[in-house]
């Protein structure tokens, strides 16, 4: 029965090991907005932003400020980015 009981014990901390690793494997980087100033240029204020889809717009306060937005080859401050 022991060598029963280590192999199953084995088998199973291989699974709960892989799951883990896939697991931290599926997180994104955080994606790096900045704001943009009256022209729509992107200024030199980097804010922790995703850009994963989601119904909470990136601000530069958590919930209130001007918005985050990802910037282009041109500088531009274009598309609004996502609160992690």
């Amino acid at each position: 029965m022991a060598p029963i009981a280590v192999a199953v014990l084995g088998i199973s901390g291989a699974f709960v090991t892989t799951s883990m690793q896939n697991a931290a494997k599926s997180v994104a980087p955080p994606k790096i907005g900045y704001l943009a100033n009256a022209q729509g240029k992107c200024t030199d204020t980097p804010v922790n932003c995703s850009d994963t889809p989601s119904t909470f717009i990136c601000r530069l306060g958590v919930s209130s400020g001007p918005v985050a937005y990802n910037k282009d080859a041109q500088n531009n401050c274009v598309q609004p980015l996502y609160r992690p």
